[in-house]
């Protein structure tokens, strides 16, 4: 993706970054020089509600997430799995 620093020094986040990671206005970052990358880092991590119930039809657990949580691929559902026990 593409930005441009305006002449305040201002840089902004592509829409779908910021509904991916659930930014909002007001929200504070740490900000460091890493070889030549400037890395932002949300302080406040996002969390959203989460709750698991049996599905109709497979009768299966199913997880459902608050509206505006971010939609995970299924290689980083996989991703967070590898390491639950």
């Amino acid at each position: 993706m593409r930005t441009t620093l305006s002449t305040k020094g201002q840089i902004v986040v592509p829409g779908v970054l910021r509904s991916r990671l659930g930014l909002h206005p007001g929200d504070a970052f740490s900000i460091k020089l890493d070889n030549g990358a400037i890395v932002l880092t949300p302080l406040t991590p996002r969390r959203f509600a989460v709750t698991i119930g049996i599905d109709a039809a497979t009768h299966l657990p199913v997880a459902t997430a608050e509206q505006g949580a971010p939609v995970l691929t299924s290689e980083e559902v996989a991703e967070l799995l590898a390491d639950f026990p």
